[in-house]
């Protein structure tokens, strides 16, 4: 009944990973345009698909393994000791706003 030889088993990771990842983590993209964060969910799974038709399954599965390399690097390393920001939790958030280059008067009107 259940078959995991299609390629609807990558989309079904990825969109778990993006899923899980913007309920979670979705405050820290309150800024980021939305056509953005759209098409970096869409690009990194036709990356992992492309990935997996061409070199298989377990390099695709490893591919998406590799990136927990940088975001430890970025949030356990150079966040908290280059630019004074909790990697987890963004805070201060005047300083997460300044690194990420948005307004920090939220409630100015236009």
């Amino acid at each position: 009944m259940w078959s995991t030889n299609s390629l609807w088993f990558e989309v079904a990771i990825v969109s778990i990973i993006y899923a899980v990842g913007n309920i979670v983590f979705g405050h820290f993209e309150e800024r980021t345009p939305k056509f953005r964060r759209v098409g970096k969910y869409i690009l990194t799974l036709v990356i992992v698909c492309l990935v997996s038709v061409y070199l298989g399954r377990t390099t695709a599965m490893s591919f998406l393994a590799v990136f927990l390399i940088p975001l430890l690097y970025v949030h356990g390393y150079y966040l908290p000791k280059k630019k004074g920001i909790n990697g987890w939790t963004g805070e201060p958030k005047s300083r997460y706003y300044e690194f990420r280059h948005w307004d920090k008067n939220i409630f100015r009107e236009k």
